[in-house]
């Protein structure tokens, strides 16, 4: 034990060595946060993936035409919104003061082009394009969208939180195909991204956007006014666990996205720091299978791989506290209104008679199952381990493909064989406030290679989630939620590992460090 501590810090050692190398006196400022985040940013476009590293890189530079607040109301952001009495046309006007960080005006065919790449990726907006007529200018500042009939899609959508928001993009970059990335990175948003400074995968630098101009309101999750206190904000990367809170402890990083749970006791009680669960409503974790090879094309397979995984036994090994999580089997969430518990006398807890018999039936002939095994994020290590473990009890053969949180974001996208270089599974979490219906929750699209990961291809759930995107009536949205649960679990879309909280901390000398289910940086002080 003694000497894999000393090891352990010794590579700590080799890590704040090459952190301090990466950064600029300027760290030593007041005005400068550094932040340790839960892995290195590589990708930057946050059209093309929907990882979370990504998604709050966008949160930094761009900005959104509308906001969710605490209490789940749209709320105006970069515009505010008129509607028909008939609920299907919809004027938007950008408010004033809106500039480019290159300090161009922010216009409405920069929108228009903004919305028609996300939703050219996103799984709402494809749904909601459907339901769209026309979207269209009117002069520099309003455009109209003319639905084909009422829906609360396009309010909902445009101020998605996550995993894939509508960031505001320059028509000049918003017009790259969805499936290229962008080269440039200018927004509107309360952070600059400091290009001369990126390192991917190390560090990543911002600076503030003096020319922005925040909303008057307090401010309430990605909506109200986005207050920029401090000059920079440094991400700068430690795969090492005990070395981030080591610089934590030390007072060479002010801000730890996430502790491990096996760590917490290091940090709690300290005189200099405070830990806090920022996002109160907490996160599921489940994997997915590729529906586009064998073994996971069958049916039967992927329901035997479900059976075999037992929620508590990956929750412990992931949490180990029972203080911050809980078995669930709803892919919508234990608690929220959509959430529906089908499934769960063999989801929750491990089935491997089950999973036997269905592997019998499969007629299973030995296909590798690739397991995608992150090495560097303690909240998406675990995972992959217990389930492989469960699958190769339950009589799967098994192949872990270890590799960095980044790659494996990289790697899910790509649609070869596993014995090509693809994959079979992968874990990973969402976070509940996005996770409640059929739309936030990315893991329900079933439309086949343009559905997320994985490319299940339902066409009952589709059908399902048009009928729910035309629903008023909250009784008949949580009728077609729980046909869409059964249809989840039943052709194996995703597979519930169970609820968790993920606890933060930071230094006493950071204030306004804001409660929301993403990491924010503005409001806050040091």
């Amino acid at each position: 034990m003694k000497q894999t501590r000393r090891l352990r810090q010794g590579a700590g050692a080799l890590l704040l060595a090459l952190a301090a190398a990466l950064a600029p006196a300027a760290q030593g400022q007041a005005q400068t946060v550094t932040a340790v985040m839960q892995s290195g940013l590589r990708v930057l476009d946050p059209v093309m993936t929907t990882a979370f590293m990504t998604r709050d890189h966008g949160y930094m530079i761009y900005d959104t035409l509308l906001g969710t607040d605490e209490h789940f109301k749209v709320q105006p952001q970069m515009a505010s919104w008129t509607e028909s009495e008939d609920r299907k046309t919809y004027v938007f006007t950008l408010r004033d003061g809106l500039k480019w960080h290159d300090g161009a005006p922010v216009t409405s065919e920069d929108c228009i082009a903004s919305i028609k790449r996300w939703a050219d990726a996103d799984a709402t907006g494809q749904v909601l394009m459907t339901l769209i007529d026309r979207i269209e200018a009117v002069d520099a500042k309003q455009f109209r969208v003319v639905l084909k009939q009422p829906t609360s899609l396009l309010l909902e959508g445009l101020a998605k939180l996550s995993s894939r928001p509508l960031f505001m993009m320059p028509k000049r970059i918003a017009d790259t195909p969805s499936a290229q990335p962008i080269t440039e990175f200018i927004g509107s948003g309360p952070f600059k991204f400091v290009a001369s400074e990126f390192k991917p995968g190390l560090k990543v630098v911002y600076e503030k956007n003096k020319d922005y101009v925040p909303r008057a309101e307090p401010p309430s999750w990605t909506a109200g006014g986005k207050v920029v206190k401090v000059e920079r904000v440094e991400w700068v990367a430690m795969p090492d666990q005990m070395t981030a809170v080591s610089a934590l402890q030390n007072g060479e990083v002010d801000f730890m996205q996430q502790v491990p749970f096996d760590l917490l006791p290091m940090v709690e009680g300290q005189d200099n720091l405070q830990v806090r669960v920022l996002d109160k409503l907490g996160a599921w974790t489940y994997f997915r299978m590729n529906h586009l090879y064998p073994p996971f094309d069958n049916k039967l397979l992927r329901q035997a791989a479900i059976a075999a995984v037992s929620q508590e036994d990956v929750l412990k090994a992931l949490v180990g506290n029972p203080k911050y999580y809980r078995t669930c089997a709803a892919v919508m969430g234990c608690g929220n209104p959509m959430g529906d518990n089908y499934g769960e006398d063999w989801v929750v807890p491990a089935r491997i008679d089950r999973a036997q018999a269905l592997l019998k039936e499969a007629g299973y002939d030995g296909t590798p199952v690739v397991i995608l095994q992150p090495s560097d994020i303690a909240m998406v290590s675990p995972q992959p381990v217990v389930v492989g473990a469960a699958l190769r009890k339950a009589g799967f053969k098994v192949v872990m493909k270890a590799m960095d949180w980044q790659s494996v974001v990289s790697q899910q996208g790509n649609q070869k064989s596993p014995a090509d270089g693809g994959w079979n599974i992968f874990s990973t979490y969402s976070i509940l406030a996005t996770s409640g219906d059929p739309f936030g929750n990315t893991t329900l699209a079933a439309n086949g290679r343009k559905a997320w990961a994985g490319w299940p291809d339902v066409p009952e759930i589709e059908a399902l989630r048009l009928k729910y995107a035309k629903a008023a009536d909250i009784a008949e949205r949580k009728q077609i939620a729980a046909q869409i649960q059964k249809l989840a679990i039943d052709e194996g879309v995703v597979a519930p590992l169970g609820q968790f909280q993920i606890p933060a901390a930071y230094s006493k000398k950071l204030s306004g460090v804001l409660d929301a289910p993403v990491t924010l940086f503005w409001n806050i002080g040091k």
